[in-house]
């Protein structure tokens, strides 16, 4: 059930009723656990989580700059901030993130209202999942050089091509996808961006199994997979501009602290860092001290980072849409993975036998952040962006205004 809590709620006024609707619906031994993250995975299961997760999201309080009817409650930002202060403690992780980022941002910006009316919504409850079809095999760093094709037949669109590095895919129903409709048009042109029904024949997906064992990631082979126009987000051709707010927002997502933290992205936040060389013994070490520190250090700046930019570039929610200022609202900045093994010594690349079918949490948080130097655009791809785009540097030789079908690719 939807709170009682609109755009003339005042923050306060906002707070008291999330207060009493987190005493009436969240399990108080979810609330006393909640104050570690340890004991809290051991009383609330992902199961349990997932299966009370339509409570949280009926009262609008998953996305509440959210208009109601998207799924919120359509609060100005600084009650938003307020409800998220109040929620904070509990730890209730959002789930369906690429929908409700990657999906939603390009939603808000290029989609139309019966788009958004469609998809927000089941988005919001977790009862239709995204995922991200963009990079290939071909185009991971160079997106715009990507050869998935898609061809005009009536009221559809054909799509036939490859996929890779899909985080899940095989969960999904939906994927936010983009596709070249001209190949005669330079490659950053001639790309259009499309909603993709998952479950369907023509969508082959196969899951890639990784250094940690999990199998989060997938390729996907489109052949002759259908998408109705009416599920074409923004104007033919003009995909590239349109997945600049669904990339900026991924940005944001794995650039640390700021939305989520690296804990959440399978790393070691730097608190954890500092907890692990406590119980380790190796916190009076002053050189695994200052390592430490600085990564927490970096992991605050990043937090207020993206806090500020969250603010300046993304405007309260208006009855017909979100607004996002032109410009990237945050840049990824991966952690040096090497610092999780310090404090830990040999026991994060050891462990006593015999061997389990699942990772200690430690080993695998280190071998999972290999992989957030790359995710959202790898670290030399975001140096480009932020040298152009905030310095104001001048863009490197490139192969701009030749059709796309006269380029080289790999």
């Amino acid at each position: 059930m939807t709170l009682p809590i609109d755009a003339s709620s005042t923050a306060e006024q906002a707070v008291a009723t999330v207060e009493q609707w987190i005493r009436a619906e969240v399990p108080e031994h979810w609330r006393a656990a909640a104050e570690g993250p340890r004991a809290l995975r051991t009383v609330r299961t992902a199961d349990a989580y997932r299966r009370w997760y339509p409570t949280f999201a009926s009262s609008g309080l998953v996305v509440p700059g959210w208009q109601p009817e998207h799924g919120g409650l359509g609060v100005s930002g600084d009650v938003a901030r307020a409800i998220e202060t109040a929620l904070a403690p509990l730890r209730l992780t959002r789930l369906n993130p690429l929908g409700l980022n990657n999906t939603a941002a390009a939603l808000f910006s290029h989609g139309t209202e019966q788009q958004r009316l469609r998809f927000l919504p089941p988005i919001v409850r977790n009862e239709e999942k995204w995922c991200q079809l963009f990079s290939e095999p071909g185009a991971g760093s160079d997106l715009a050089s990507l050869a998935t094709r898609a061809v005009r037949d009536g009221d559809e669109w054909v799509i036939t091509g490859q996929k890779v590095w899909t985080t899940w895919a095989d969960e999904a129903d939906f994927g936010i996808l983009l596709a070249r409709t001209d190949p005669e048009l330079p490659k950053h042109r001639g790309i259009t961006y499309f909603l993709l029904d998952m479950h369907q024949s023509g969508v082959d997906v196969r899951p890639l199994r990784q250094i940690t064992g999990e199998r989060e990631f997938n390729e996907v082979f489109l052949d002759g997979a259908r998408v109705p126009d009416a599920h074409r987000v923004g104007d033919l051709n003009d995909g590239w501009r349109v997945s600049a707010s669904t990339l900026s927002v991924e940005r944001q997502m794995v650039s640390g602290s700021g939305s989520g933290g690296m804990g959440r992205l399978g790393g070691s936040s730097a608190q954890r860092l500092i907890a692990l060389a406590q119980e380790t013994g190796r916190w009076a070490d002053p050189v695994i001290r200052t390592k430490v520190m600085r990564l927490w250090a970096q992991e605050q700046v990043r937090g207020w980072t993206n806090a500020r930019y969250g603010r300046r570039w993304r405007r309260p929610v208006t009855r017909r849409r979100v607004v996002y200022r032109k410009g990237p609202p945050g840049h990824a900045q991966p952690a040096d993975s090497g610092s999780h093994r310090r404090p830990g010594g040999t026991a994060s690349i050891a462990w006593p036998a015999p061997m389990t079918t699942t990772l200690p949490r430690d080993v695998q948080g280190w071998m999972r952040s290999l992989a957030n130097g790359t995710e959202g655009g790898t670290t030399d791809i975001n140096k480009n962006i932020l040298g152009e785009r905030v310095l104001g540097l001048p863009k490197a030789r490139s192969l701009e205004g030749k059709p796309w079908k006269d380029i080289p690719r790999s």
